[in-house]
């Protein structure tokens, strides 16, 4: 068993290795794939953290306005449930003053049935009953003999002009009775036994009671929170409004949206200070009040900037590093397969004349004879031999002797036109061409015509017969068989390069006599 995971094992790894090989083959051949490749991870990572990221930021807004609709909600309960407490003092009120029995308790007693639970409220400044001409007539604070008219007072006209008006709250207005005390009236109508108007109930809630209740509320630096009339006078605000600054933001593009709706958010920009800020709103129940939370958008975000600021950068350094390193080995693997492509070259390569060598003869007749014998075409091969070349180095030199194969290696690389043909230094004075696809007698006729082509170099050769330098060649041509073998092809091209030496030189011979020229 321990003998089978270890042959699995060495398995598995040779199987690793050569898919790793096949890796480094693709990337050797390709390099741009791995600058591309490269490329596209950084990229993708870096679309992957900055939509991350993006995504932080949509979720910062949101739980800004998740916190602000928990806060203005807090707002209006508390606001609701003291007006709704001063709602019902004032019922108290009413009811005790359209009760006969109730208004003819002596003075002291009387105050005490109708005011009872407005006392109990810390912020309620004062409470009073009008009589239909505007005068108070009972007041819950003692100490004045003489009361203003305050027949003039919204809270007052509201009630005689529109009996089913119910719960009224008023504009913020200066107290006469408390040294001009800002404050806030709530009235309901006192009706007569006959259903005329009979005076008017009032609760003053102190203005600073919005200021004390918006004062426990934390907002940011650049942030603010405020309570507002439907009609945009401004009540309280944190923080205060600069001096100077108008009390109402009717005409303000950021509280254009309030009014109408019951609740929502948005995100506009302040005329007062241009801080762009995320406004929430609420209307509060039963009234034309309007609770508003609005943290400002850099506040919120700040965190998020720093974090995206570091994750951001990080992302692009680190990225933009892959990216040149991805790049910079793809220039090292184009130079590595390059050089590697230039060795291989050489390798291939004959020095003096630039043909390729008998080493890369071999594999490219190789690769030639399978594709023929898939194709079941021809193939023909031709042996080219310089005549007499020993005495032509005899009598000439070696350097001659190398500039003479030079020229007959381009006179032959001149005639072999077609890109499939190969032509090779096959060593000493002989070459050999591959011709595929070439019938024997097409064989014939190019080994006739560079044959031509060399005599018409007229470079002089006192050895030859002629006087000139010639070349004598030898033919074969088979259609590949299953059986057959590449060698099998160049030693009868060799075979008939012999007969044509022997029979004179300076001609061409094929291995089939029926085809010989």
């Amino acid at each position: 068993m321990r003998k089978s995971s270890r042959s699995l094992g060495r398995r598995l790894m040779r199987r690793n290795n050569s898919l790793a090989m096949r890796f480094a083959d693709v990337f050797s051949r390709f390099p741009v794939i791995a600058g591309l490749l490269g490329t596209a991870i950084a990229l993708s990572m870096a679309v992957l953290s900055f939509t991350a990221l993006w995504q932080g930021r949509a979720q910062a807004l949101q739980n800004a306005h998740q916190a602000s609709a928990n806060l203005v909600a807090t707002l209006s309960a508390d606001i609701a449930r003291n007006i709704e407490s001063s709602d019902l003092s004032l019922r108290t009120i009413v009811s005790g003053v359209e009760t006969p029995a109730v208004m003819t308790l002596p003075l002291d007693l009387r105050k005490m049935v109708l005011f009872d639970g407005a006392t109990a409220v810390s912020y309620v400044g004062g409470a009073f009953v009008m009589d239909a001409q505007g005068h108070i007539v009972i007041d819950r604070d003692d100490g004045r003999s003489v009361y203003p008219d305050l027949s003039d007072r919204d809270y007052f006209k509201v009630h005689v002009q529109r009996p089913d008006v119910g719960l009224y709250i008023s504009a913020p207005y200066r107290s006469r009775l408390r040294g001009g005390t800002y404050s806030l009236a709530l009235s309901r109508r006192i009706n007569a036994p006959d259903g005329s108007f009979a005076g008017v109930a009032v609760i003053a809630i102190n203005l600073e009671y919005f200021n004390i209740l918006l004062s426990r509320v934390s907002v940011d630096p650049l942030g603010s929170v405020f309570i507002v009339q439907q009609d945009g006078l401004m009540l309280a605000r944190k923080p205060a409004l600069p001096s100077g600054a108008a009390s109402s933001v009717a005409s303000s593009p950021t509280f254009k949206a309030m009014p109408s709706q019951p609740s929502g958010s948005y995100i506009s920009v302040s005329p007062l200070d241009g801080v762009r800020r995320i406004y929430t709103f609420t209307r509060v129940p039963n009234t034309e009040l309007i609770a508003a939370v609005a943290p400002a958008e850099a506040d919120v975000l700040s965190s998020w900037k720093d974090r995206s600021l570091v994750i951001g950068g990080l992302t692009l350094m680190f990225g933009g590093g892959f990216i040149i390193i991805s790049w910079l080995l793809a220039i090292s693997l184009r130079s590595r397969a390059i050089a590697q492509e230039k060795l291989q070259r050489l390798a291939g390569t004959d020095s003096l004349t630039g043909l390729s060598n008998r080493r890369a003869l071999d594999r490219k007749l190789d690769e030639e004879w399978r594709r023929a014998r898939r194709a079941e075409l021809p193939l023909s091969a031709l042996f080219v031999d310089v005549d007499h070349f020993k005495l032509y180095n005899d009598t000439y030199g070696h350097a001659m002797g190398d500039d003479a194969l030079v020229a007959v290696a381009e006179c032959i690389q001149n005639s072999a036109k077609r890109p499939g043909d190969i032509v090779a230094r096959y060593g000493g004075e002989e070459f050999v061409v591959i011709l595929p696809g070439a019938s024997a007698e097409g064989a014939v006729a190019f080994a006739e015509h560079l044959r031509a082509e060399v005599e018409a170099l007229d470079m002089p050769n006192s050895a030859a017969p002629k006087g000139i330098l010639t070349v004598s060649i030898g033919c074969a041509t088979s259609v590949p068989r299953q059986n057959d073998d590449a060698l099998k092809l160049l030693n009868n091209a060799d075979a008939a390069l012999y007969r044509a030496k022997r029979a004179g030189r300076n001609r061409a011979e094929h291995a089939d006599s029926a085809t010989q020229a």
